[in-house]
Order: structure tokens, then C-alpha cells, then sequence
């Protein structure tokens, strides 16, 4: 797909970092994540399977800052992947007033408590911080319209599985989609729970 169907501040960012249109893989994951369905998005990396799910995110938002509670969850495997996707997303975010949060377990927990109560849009987290936080009261997921697990081949780490499948079960009306370099049974099991009618969109 082009891009001229997106947001037109998300456009902006695009063009500005030197993306003309969407490469063919992005071309299949693109219309699926941005009309709510479900989704495996299984392609190796360099792929650009990580941009396809921030281009659906921003769209999804409206590229527009809304009320306090977080709209979109992403996990990731630690606290660099944490800031690393964190400055990706801000690559695509400058010229909007989406806030983005990196939520890690090296920090604070009181602090970071604070800084989610006064508003976030898009938080991304290690599971086992989120799952903490989550069980203190520290962050609401009732506005959560999508909750996704960007390379998710860690999940064997730290109970990181039961940590989702846990946070799942508090999530209604949500998107998901879980972004890894291959399937893997563990992944894969989450179709018993929260991923039963999702797509598996596969890089041949």
C-alpha cells in the first residue's frame, strides 16, 4: 500500500525520515494491522515488520495525544530494547503530541507510577515491570485498543510467557499482534488464549 492513505501528520514523518512507500512484506502486513484483526507477523529481521507496527500504531491513534490512560502496550525483551523502540517511535512521533513511555525495571517503580498517572499514549515495557506495576495499581489497561509483543522469541526469559498470558486476561476489545523472527511453540501457544482468530502473516 502507499502511504497517501494515512494520517497526514504520520505521512509528514514519514517523508521526512525518507520513506517514500511501504516495502512488499509491509504491503501484506499493513491493511491487516491497520483494520484490527489479530495477528502473527513472522518475518526475519531487517524485514521491516518493527515499522509496519509503528506506522498501524500512529494511524491508529490518529497521530493525537488523548486523555491519560495508555492506548497501545508493546512488550519487549529488556530495558535497551525498551529505549531503543522508544527512539524509533519518536523518529515517526515528533511532529505529533502522541507521548511515548519506556518502562523497564532498572528505574524506580514509584517514579515510574508517577509518570504514567499523568498520561501516556503509547507504553513500552518489559513484561515482568508491566505485570509489577500493573498488580500495584500503577497503570490502567482499560483503554488499551492494541497490545502487541514486538520480538517476541524472548519470551522464555524471566516468566515473561505467563506475564502476558496473565496481562491478557485483563484486556478486553484489544488488538493483538506479536511480531517475532520465527514461529516458535511458545508463541504459538497463545492461541489458546487470547490468539485464536488471528492471522499469521508469513515472509516466504
Amino acid at each position: 500500500m502507499s502511504f497517501k492513505k494515512l494520517h497526514p501528520l504520520l505521512k509528514e514523518s514519514l517523508e521526512n525520515a525518507g520513506f517514500e512507500t511501504s516495502n512488499a512484506f509491509q504491503k501484506k502486513v499493513l491493511p491487516t494491522l491497520k483494520g484490527g484483526s489479530d495477528a502473527y507477523v513472522i518475518a526475519p529481521k531487517g524485514s521491516g515488520k518493527t515499522t509496519a507496527l509503528i506506522i498501524a500504531i500512529i494511524h491508529k491513534l490518529k497521530a493525537t495525544a488523548f486523555e491519560d490512560s495508555p492506548r497501545v502496550i508493546i512488550t519487549v525483551k529488556d530495558k535497551e530494547d525498551a529505549i531503543a523502540l522508544k527512539e524509533e517511535f519518536e523518529r515517526f512521533t515528533m511532529n505529533t503530541d502522541l507521548r511515548v513511555y519506556a518502562l523497564y525495571d532498572e528505574y524506580d517503580i514509584d517514579k515510574q507510577k508517577t509518570e504514567v498517572y499523568y498520561g501516556q499514549d503509547i507504553v513500552i515495557a518489559t513484561p515482568a515491570r508491566l505485570s509489577k506495576l500493573y498488580f500495584l495499581n500503577g497503570i490502567h489497561l482499560g483503554e488499551v485498543q492494541l497490545f502487541a509483543l514486538e520480538d517476541a522469541d524472548y519470551l522464555g526469559l524471566h516468566n515473561g510467557y505467563n506475564h502476558i498470558l496473565r496481562l491478557s486476561e485483563s484486556l478486553t476489545k484489544c488488538q493483538f499482534v506479536i511480531i517475532a523472527d520465527e514461529m516458535n511453540s511458545r508463541i504459538k501457544n497463545y492461541q489458546n488464549a487470547f490468539m485464536s482468530n488471528s492471522h499469521l502473516i508469513k515472509q516466504k
